[in-house]
């Protein structure tokens, strides 16, 4: 995947976008468009291509306008992502689910997991310097409550929230590949999968990899596929709390 970054435009004007204290364009004709209206048309382009076919170009023409009409309102490419990006973060629902941390951070993983499955050209942008706009901070602020008084630290709140969100990004994206890999070749796991199964026979060597072969076997039985992601992601996430879970007991 071809990589974008977050926090590449100038930061002052992308502040200014991001909690829309921004002027409005005072000179020329009275403005036709809108922050939110460019944006939301890039999000279409994003979502159904992928943010390498989203230039502002390419917004300008979908919306009927001139390319030079869209820096009346954003800089350039690295400022409206970074809109886009806080956008789409305020699509998450941001619930506060009964029971203890574990619970609140399984439900930060779920919401994260639906919205780069939404949203895939997420997985696009590196945001290692996150646009710090109202969405962006909510989105925090809500994960950190989920292992607020848990007896971390603050640098360990912040390193646990980390780690979910970044096994929610891996996770994800294999799936995303997954579901990729079905759409181009338009075959299904299970039929790839059946369309093997005959020939194994004749490139399996039992004795020179019994454990790859007992193992493969079993997991094609149980998913009619070399990989089934609903399962992966479950399981890793079980897991990823499990540690959690140790880490908080031995704090206490």
């Amino acid at each position: 995947m071809n990589q974008d970054y977050s926090g590449s435009g100038d930061p002052a004007k992308s502040l200014e976008l991001l909690w829309r204290r921004r002027p409005q364009p005072t000179r020329g004709p009275k403005p036709a468009l809108s922050v939110e209206r460019i944006v939301a048309a890039a999000l279409v382009v994003a979502d159904a291509e992928g943010l390498g076919a989203m230039s502002m170009r390419r917004v300008a023409d979908d919306l009927g306008v001139g390319a030079m009409t869209l820096y009346r309102y954003f800089p350039g490419k690295g400022e409206l992502l970074d809109v886009m990006l806080d956008s789409v973060y305020g699509e998450l629902p941001r619930q506060v689910v009964p029971g203890d941390w574990r619970a609140r951070l399984d439900e930060v993983a779920r919401e994260n997991r639906e919205l780069y499955l939404r949203h895939p050209w997420l997985l696009q942008v590196a945001t290692s310097r996150p646009p710090l706009g109202p969405n962006v901070m909510a989105k925090y602020e809500w994960e950190l409550t989920a292992v607020e008084g848990i007896g971390l630290s603050d640098v360990e709140m912040d390193a646990t929230v980390a780690l979910v969100n970044g096994y929610v990004h891996g996770a994800v994206r294999t799936a995303v590949e997954a579901r990729s890999v079905i759409q181009r070749s338009g075959m299904t796991d299970k039929e790839w999968w059946l369309a093997h199964v005959p020939h194994l026979d004749q490139i399996s060597d039992l004795e020179k990899f019994p454990l790859s072969a007992r193992v493969g076997t079993a997991v094609g039985s149980e998913f009619d596929a070399p990989y089934d992601s609903e399962h992966a992601f479950e399981y890793g996430l079980e897991r990823l709390l499990d540690g959690v879970s140790a880490l908080v007991a031995q704090r206490r």
